[in-house]
């Protein structure tokens, strides 16, 4: 109760500047109008008492929260099990660190999940909204529209529920899977499988369609879906060697399905890359490079990706909220690197 008391006050910091309470209270809350000599009184008045302001009434003021909601449509089980997630939301933090914004990560688990987020979103509690890792049938586009928050999507967007403008951020996810592909059979590969991610996700049909592009009279036993995680790539990879035990390479969609084929082949007794070769998508160096061999994959900068999601979304706030990100480009692709290691 002692140290709540001694909190300075924006009283203490105008009567120490020598200014008004609204003079004061437009300098702190980034309000424009203050001649520069009575701005820096009370900047000086600020550091000298330790004033922090109030969030609640800056908020008043600049009508801006300064915290953006990070919403991966994931199981917490999934999210902090993927290296690919910790990636993604480090080059978010980065991005909002720069800007003095903070990061407010909303995950869902069920249907029960997406009518919180909804409410939370449309609660007035942030700036607007980074989305990714959505599946076809996920309501969440629609709730976050109804929101009316400024939102950029991680990933091409692959709904039909009527939101129009939808600005998001990919890696080129067929051309990666192409150059996967064309690398294996440069390696005069002829028997190719492929195990892809969750196909309700718009990434992991992206991939397919780009292994369809390459080997377009493919054997369908030699595609197995699989859902990005090792288990399912272990999964996939006993199912495919079922079906063709004579196939002799496997593009897998992400390195952690990559990251189980390998152990299954290596149970079963296949040698990589010399009886079957095996390559990955995402490049994630704490998977990549420590697989046995280590994983020839697509490099997609996913950091980046987040960063960049991350500055739209910044930058649509300080334009204007959804009149910013009516200026801004539809769809933001990166491109993707083929990066060779031992696996092929």
């Amino acid at each position: 109760m002692t140290e709540t008391a001694s909190r300075p006050t924006l009283e203490a910091v105008a009567a120490l500047a020598g200014v008004s309470r609204a003079t004061a209270s437009r300098v702190v809350n980034g309000g424009d109008g203050v001649r520069e000599p009575l701005a820096e009184r009370v900047r000086q008045a600020v550091e000298e008492l330790g004033y922090v302001p109030n969030q609640a009434a800056r908020s008043l003021v600049t009508r801006r929260h300064d915290a953006v909601a990070v919403v991966i449509a994931e199981p917490e089980t999934r999210v902090f099990a993927d290296p690919f997630f910790a990636l993604q939301l480090r080059g978010i933090s980065k991005e909002l660190t720069a800007h003095d914004s903070q990061l407010v990560l909303l995950l869902t688990e069920g249907r029960d999940d997406h009518s919180r987020v909804g409410r939370y979103l449309a609660g007035g509690h942030v700036d607007g909204a980074l989305v990714f890792s959505l599946h076809l049938d996920d309501p969440l586009p629609g709730l976050v529209q109804r929101a009316g928050v400024p939102t950029v999507f991680g990933g091409r967007p692959g709904w039909s529920d009527g939101t129009r403008h939808a600005v998001y951020v990919d890696s080129d996810n067929r051309g990666g899977a192409q150059a996967a592909v064309r690398h294996l059979v440069g390696l005069g590969r002829t028997r190719i499988a492929h195990i892809t991610g969750p196909l309700d996700q718009t990434s992991a049909a992206d991939r397919l369609d780009g292994f369809r592009a390459v080997r377009p009279d493919a054997d369908p036993a030699l595609i197995a879906e699989s859902d990005f995680t090792p288990a399912g790539g272990e999964r996939a990879m006993r199912e495919l060697l079922e079906r063709r035990p004579d196939l002799d390479a496997v593009f897998a969609a992400n390195d952690l399905a990559a990251s189980g084929a390998l152990r299954v082949l290596r149970e079963r007794g296949r040698r990589v890359p010399e009886d079957v070769a095996v390559v990955g998508f995402d490049d994630m160096l704490a998977v990549a490079e420590q697989t046995d061999p280590p994983l020839t994959t697509v490099r997609q900068p996913i950091e980046e990706m987040g960063r960049l999601m991350a500055r739209l979304l910044l930058g649509a706030v300080a334009s204007g909220g959804e009149a910013g990100l009516a200026g801004a480009p539809a769809g933001v692709v990166l491109p993707t690197t083929l990066v060779r290691r031992a696996s092929a």
